[in-house]
C-alpha cells in the first residue's frame, strides 16, 4: 500500500508534543479540539445511545474497582461535557503488531510497533505527551483524554507497548462471546492492561522492575505486552492471562494471537500470524524510520507506527488513517 514515506511535504501538520506532568486531564486542556474529534468519531462508530450507555457502565465499573485513575478520567469527562470519556478509557478493541530485537546500530534494544483501530481520526489526533512519575520522565504516544498507556518510551529505562490477545471462545456466537467476556471483566476489580502499563512507566526504575510488574500483577482481562530495555538482549514479549504469564525473549514479535498459551479464541484484526511473521523477518535489519511499515503490518485500520530505543533515548512516531499517512513523521529528541 505504502512502501515509501519520502513525500513529507504533502503530509498534514506534525504530531504535537505536550509537557503535561502526570495527569490525562492536563492533556485535554492543551488539546481540547482533538478529544472532541475523537468523541465525535466514537459517536458515529458506537452510536450516541450506545456511547452513553457504555460510558455509564464504564464509570460504574471504575468506581466499583476503586480504579486509581478514576479521578483523572472524571476530570477529562468534566472538561469534555458529554458522554464518552469513561468508555473510551476502557476501550480495548485495537489490534497491533509489535517486536523487540537488538538495535541494528549496536546500541541497546529496539521496539517496532503499529497500533490498528477501525475508529477513524485516531491517526490525525495523535499526540506525544511528556509525562513523569516517581520513577522519572517518559514519552507517551497517546490521545487527549486517555489515562492509560498503549505505547511509550522512558529514556534510560525501557520502552513498552500493549497488544490485545484473541477473544476467548465460549460459544459458536462471536457476539455472545463478547458479551460473556464483558460480563467476566465487570465481575473483576483488577487493573485493565493499559492502566497497568501506566503504573509501570510511573513507578518502575528499570527493565527488570518493569518485567516483574508486567508478569506478576493480576489483570481484569488478558493482554500481550512487548518490553524493550537498555541492553541489546533486554527485550521480551509477555503473554498474560488474568493471573498467569509466559515470557518469550527477544528477538520476538507479537500480534493478536497466542504463541505460548493454547487457549481457544477468536482472531483479532486481519492476518495476525502473517503480521507477526513479516515483522519477525525484517525487524533486525530495518533502518530507523518507517520503511518496515508494509502490508500486512500496514492495513486500512493502522493508526500509529512507532520505533523506540530507550538506550539511545529516541522515538519515531507517525499517524495513519485508512488512506495512508495522516501526519508527518516525528523524531524525538
Amino acid at each position: 500500500m505504502h512502501d515509501s514515506f519520502a513525500h513529507v511535504s504533502r503530509l498534514p501538520a506534525p504530531i504535537p508534543v505536550f509537557d503535561i506532568g502526570a495527569g490525562a486531564d492536563a492533556l485535554v486542556g492543551a488539546a481540547p479540539e482533538r478529544l472532541a474529534l475523537i468523541v465525535a468519531s466514537a459517536e458515529i462508530h458506537y452510536g450516541r445511545l450506545g456511547l452513553a450507555a457504555g460510558d455509564a457502565l464504564s464509570r460504574r465499573w471504575l468506581e466499583r474497582a476503586r480504579n486509581p485513575y478514576l479521578a483523572e478520567i472524571d476530570a477529562v469527562a468534566a472538561r469534555l461535557g458529554r458522554a464518552g470519556a469513561h468508555l473510551l478509557n476502557l476501550s480495548y478493541e485495537w489490534t497491533c503488531t509489535s517486536g523487540v530485537a537488538a538495535d541494528p546500530s549496536g546500541l541497546g534494544n529496539r521496539m517496532l510497533r503499529t497500533l490498528d483501530w477501525p475508529l477513524p481520526g485516531l491517526g490525525r489526533t495523535l499526540v506525544v505527551a511528556r509525562q513523569a512519575g516517581s520513577a522519572g520522565p517518559y514519552l507517551n504516544v497517546t490521545w487527549p483524554g486517555f489515562a492509560g498507556i498503549a505505547t511509550a518510551m522512558a529514556p534510560g529505562r525501557f520502552a513498552a507497548a500493549l497488544n490485545q490477545p484473541p477473544m476467548p471462545r465460549f460459544t459458536p456466537s462471536c457476539r455472545l462471546d463478547w458479551a460473556i467476556m464483558r460480563a467476566r471483566v465487570f465481575a473483576r476489580t483488577e487493573l485493565p492492561p493499559a492502566h497497568l502499563l501506566r503504573r509501570v512507566f510511573d513507578t518502575c526504575a528499570s527493565y527488570a522492575e518493569a518485567r516483574a510488574m508486567l508478569t506478576e500483577t493480576p489483570l481484569c482481562l488478558p493482554a500481550i505486552f512487548t518490553l524493550s530495555g537498555m541492553d541489546p538482549d533486554q527485550g521480551c514479549v509477555i503473554e498474560r492471562t488474568e493471573t498467569g504469564a509466559s515470557v518469550r525473549e527477544a528477538p520476538a514479535c507479537a500480534a493478536n494471537h497466542w504463541q505460548s498459551f493454547h487457549r481457544p479464541g477468536r482472531a483479532r484484526g486481519a492476518e495476525s500470524e502473517k503480521r507477526a511473521r513479516t515483522l519477525q523477518d525484517i525487524q533486525r535489519r530495518a533502518p530507523d524510520g518507517f520503511a518496515w511499515v508494509i502490508q500486512p503490518i500496514l492495513n486500512p485500520t493502522t493508526r500509529v507506527a512507532v520505533v523506540a530505543n530507550a538506550r539511545r533515548g529516541t522515538l519515531w512516531v507517525q499517524g495513519f488513517e485508512a488512506d495512508g499517512p495522516a501526519t508527518a513523521p516525528l523524531t524525538l529528541p
